[in-house]
């Protein structure tokens, strides 16, 4: 298959692409309009192989998707582009709107004209995949306030939408556009929904790189309000094998709900990462120490928990990291790689972009 990948320089979209080169004979197309949280070096590794093309391209853009699409002519479309920090999407609503709303319609409307011209066997096998969060659910209970015999919900993948943040609004407005061309238009569409991804090649703005980039820096380790936000933790890498499941093998018109089975206090997760400092990296004094509480963001959701269930039975994937072995691994794969950190933050990948690609639009 020629699958072309939409932001497959972000941080799932390049787990997405190094999944697919290494670990099957399918081809990618990555197109990505290389913003603040994209990076080729992310994929670096694989960018010689015969079987990838990359296309520095805006997912608004519409003649750049047409000439893609007929030029590539794919077999699927893995949509990941998207605006995603939730804390930029308070300050800053307006980009979200436009990647995550405008551009999906736009893509969805090169997709359908692109697939309306197809005959035969290649317009029986084109699916779009559209890649979105769990967040578009809004929050659950807490165990705090969880005063029933019942098992605490989770989210499934009939849960009714609820976002709480400009970010996850813009996200569910997104499915929401993928759902109504597959209804109205017949184009043929499945739907993703994850938990917080975390591993390699994390920009430093989310909380576990951030934590761990700030504790070896000797800073302090920001926690929003008393740290009991819960999330349902998913490896990176297991959550590319979980997508390239669902593009091979999912059912047109389906929803699964990826998850990892991880819930965990935002504040143990910070505590776990500063135990692991303290075994790889000793100090005189813990990284606990450098904890500090800051006001809680606006419209926070408490909790969030995937039932993954169908994407098992269904589909046959399961993760097969624990959040245990995975947070080793990526507080390892940090300490590792100095490198891809330093010109993430100093801008010289910025600068190589630039020289390679031409100025950013």
């Amino acid at each position: 298959m020629k699958i072309l990948v939409t932001g497959g320089a972000g941080f799932i979209g390049s787990a997405v692409v190094r999944y697919i080169i290494n670990n099957t004979k399918d081809y990618v197309i990555n197109v990505d309009k290389l913003t603040y949280a994209g990076n080729l070096e992310s994929i670096s590794m694989i960018s010689d192989s015969e079987r990838y093309d990359f296309v520095q391209a805006d997912i608004c853009d519409k003649a750049a998707l047409e000439q893609i699409f007929a030029t590539h002519q794919p077999d699927a479309v893995m949509h990941l582009a998207a605006e995603s920090h939730v804390d930029r999407s308070i300050s800053g609503p307006a980009e979200f709107i436009e990647t995550n709303i405008v551009g999906t319609y736009t893509l969805l409307e090169a997709a359908r004209a692109y697939w309306s011209e197809l005959n035969g066997p290649k317009k029986d096998i084109f699916r779009f995949h559209h890649i979105s969060t769990d967040e578009v659910y809004g929050d659950l209970p807490h165990p705090d306030e969880w005063n029933n015999d019942e098992i605490l919900p989770l989210f499934t993948e009939i849960t009714p939408y609820a976002p709480s943040s400009p970010y996850s609004a813009s996200k569910a407005s997104s499915d929401h556009l993928v759902r109504a061309w597959q209804r109205t238009y017949g184009l043929p569409c499945i739907v993703t929904n994850c938990s917080n991804n975390y591993g390699p090649y994390h920009f430093p703005e989310k909380l576990i790189p951030l934590v761990i980039l700030n504790a070896l820096e000797g800073k302090s380790l920001p926690i929003y309000g008393k740290g009991d936000q819960i999330r349902d933790w998913l490896y990176v890498e297991d959550h590319a094998r979980a997508l390239y499941t669902v593009v091979i093998k999912g059912e047109i018109g389906e929803t699964y709900n990826i998850g990892g089975h991880n819930e965990k206090k935002n504040l143990n997760v910070v505590l776990t990462i500063c135990d692991l400092l303290d075994e790889l990296v000793p100090k005189d004094k813990s990284y606990r120490e450098q904890i500090t509480y800051v006001a809680d963001r606006p419209g926070h959701d408490r909790r969030y928990a995937i039932d993954a269930g169908k994407i098992n039975h269904a589909l046959g994937w399961k993760p097969l990291e624990t959040f245990e072995t995975g947070i080793r691994k990526t507080v390892q794969w940090y300490l590792d790689n100095h490198t891809w950190v330093d010109n993430v933050k100093s801008g010289a990948y910025k600068s190589w972009v630039e020289q390679n690609y031409g100025k950013r639009k």
